[in-house]
């Protein structure tokens, strides 16, 4: 703004209302352009082994102390819109998984060589402990995204050992599941968080053994020439109908980098499979299909 034609003919009083008047918009213009979480990170030498730290807007990655991070707030879901039976996708979406178990094996693959392996049983694709991560055999990026998954009836363990899965859009950014009914964990843990990146508004997860479904929008990240970040990777994601990420700007990666620490962006290309975690618990999946997007 040129000053001088500003405050051309302008008398003592309206000059100072005008310089409050151009304080107020530079104030406004400053917070437009600084409103990204601020993150710091270290580290420290703890017997001899470094140990990395994060903290994203003053709050430390997988932060415990619930003062500090308080949980979402528990919601009761309205009636699932599918109950015990799968619902059908829409006409334009490519099925990745219809309950049949030749869709699972036409459509996945084992990210690990190991020998032990998923498998197809009562409409469900069903983990192993020690199987790996299953991931499908083609590639996506921006997208709309429908998992129906369950995890265990049978309680057998408590925070991260209870019902722990994700679904990591591109094989890289981590939508979490997790068995979160009654379950006192980390706040950017729980069941519908980014994870260590962004916790979610609120907490619908459905007692154990009872079928849940997200919906996903994802927007990929775009990396320029030089494989720097161009334009980050957007979530909006419901669970159970209910909306637990909004327009959610993915400060980073949702790798885990230590016990407060997650992980960078790293560059990649446009598409990539669609990958859900076996972190040896016992989640079940069905019913999942996806609609490609225009970036």
């Amino acid at each position: 703004m040129n000053l001088v034609y500003f405050f051309k003919g302008k008398t003592m009083k309206n000059m100072i209302a005008a310089l409050i008047f151009v304080a107020v918009i530079g104030a406004g213009c400053g917070a437009l352009k600084t409103n990204e979480p601020v993150i710091k990170e270290w580290s420290k030498t703890i017997d001899d082994k470094v140990v990395y730290y994060m903290s994203i807007d003053g709050v430390m990655v997988h932060e415990k102390d619930q003062a500090k991070s308080p949980l979402p707030p528990v919601v009761t879901p309205g009636t699932h819109p599918l109950g015990d039976k799968p619902g059908t996708p829409p006409s334009d979406a490519v099925v990745l998984f219809d309950g049949t178990e030749k869709m699972f094996k036409d459509n996945w693959e084992h990210v690990s060589s190991r020998k032990t392996k998923w498998f197809y049983k009562d409409g469900a694709m069903v983990p192993v402990k020690r199987a790996g991560d299953l991931r499908t055999k083609q590639e996506f990026g921006s997208c709309q995204l429908h998992v129906e998954f369950a995890t265990s009836a049978k309680v057998t363990s408590a925070g991260q050992g209870r019902g722990n899965s994700g679904v990591f859009l591109m094989g890289t950014y981590e939508v979490q599941i997790l068995d979160s009914y009654k379950n006192d964990t980390y706040a950017d843990g729980q069941i519908g968080a980014l994870y260590g990146r962004s916790k979610p508004l609120a907490n619908p997860a459905l007692k154990p053994g009872q079928w849940q479904s997200y919906d996903i929008i994802f927007d990929r990240p775009i990396f320029d020439k030089d494989g720097k970040v161009a334009k980050k990777a957007q979530f909006t994601v419901m669970l159970n109908g209910v909306v637990v990420q909004k327009h959610v700007v993915l400060s980073g990666g949702t790798g885990w980098k230590g016990p407060n620490c997650a992980t960078h962006y790293k560059a990649h290309p446009d598409k990539l499979p669609l990958q859900i975690q076996n972190h040896g618990n016992e989640v079940i999946f069905r019913n999942i299909w996806i609609r490609e997007l225009a970036d």
